[in-house]
């Protein structure tokens, strides 16, 4: 017993030990981040639908209708309003299985559109997509992946889709609409870019257009993060079949979401962040709250 006991009290001092190592690595997980701010010029116009799968015109057509519904009654500017104001309360919790279900892909990372909130999904998208489930008469399924495969999902020319309908702040284009249909547009946005607060590269910019000839002016050195696969990521990058030149002059890094990439800019591992709008100012303001 005596044996056992001194085993033990090792054990446990070990896992004190451990303990502490992940609480002291916890609380620095912030230590010398600087707050960020968002830098409100729209880089570019664009409006979101949600996608699916090519020729699928039932749900195509069962999409825009409870668009149109929400438009008209005016839930719609009550759900995006909701979570914009931090009023919302919805969240959803998925079943223990997809079959029969309503298969949604999404990015559940992208503020205030989907995200989590512990184990449940909540979101402007995920409220919506709760509500096209609804219409149907069918479970609600929510898929999140990554928001390069949420567009696979939909399927392309060797590929079937894998999910019903994509509901991630997808940004209509004209290459996107190749593989893929779209519904009516629900929320137009733009693309900001995100600096740490002491940054004063841009503060004698007054325009979009000022503040793209100053990222035209940086160098190699200078890194930009975005989403991968989102408009911002094609913006800083570069992409002929998007219509975006990019910027060949500086460093464009993709993340899988656009909170990380706001965290290393806050860390001082980038130079700047281009994402959406409104995710933007969330996450910004998320990360602020925490220095």
């Amino acid at each position: 017993m005596k044996k056992i006991s001194k085993i033990l009290v090792i054990v446990l001092a070990l896992a004190t030990l451990v303990g502490a190592c992940f609480a002291f690595a916890a609380c620095n997980d912030n230590e010398g981040a600087t707050k960020v701010k968002v830098l409100d010029f729209a880089l570019t116009e664009e409006a979101y639908a949600f996608a699916v799968p090519k020729g699928d015109t039932e749900m195509l057509n069962a999409a825009n209708e409870l668009l149109d519904e929400l438009k008209s009654t005016g839930q719609l500017a009550e759900i995006i309003n909701s979570f914009f104001e931090g009023t919302a309360t919805f969240t959803y919790t998925n079943p223990a299985s997809s079959a029969g279900c309503l298969v949604v892909a999404t990015n559940a990372q992208f503020p205030p559109f989907e995200y989590t909130s512990g184990n449940s999904f909540t979101g402007i998208d995920m409220q919506i997509a709760f509500l096209l489930a609804e219409k149907l008469g069918r479970t609600l399924y929510i898929a999140d992946m990554e928001f390069d495969a949420a567009l696979l999902s939909m399927g392309n020319a060797t590929l079937a889709p894998t999910a019903d309908i994509a509901m991630a702040g997808i940004t209509v284009n004209a290459e996107r609409l190749q593989t893929m249909d779209f519904t009516n547009t629900y929320y137009n946005s733009a693309q900001v870019i995100i600096v740490r607060e002491n940054d004063t590269t841009f503060d004698n910019c007054t325009t979009a257009d000022e503040i793209k000839a100053v990222l035209a002016q940086q160098n190699i050195s200078y890194t930009i993060g975005t989403q991968n696969g989102t408009t911002g990521f094609m913006y800083s990058h570069g992409d002929e079949g998007f219509g975006y030149d990019g910027f060949t002059n500086l460093t464009t890094r993709g993340y899988s979401n656009g909170a990380l990439a706001v965290q290393d800019l806050s860390n001082g591992v980038i130079n700047a962040v281009i994402i959406d709008r409104q995710p933007a100012l969330m996450i910004s303001d998320n990360i602020n709250s925490r220095i």
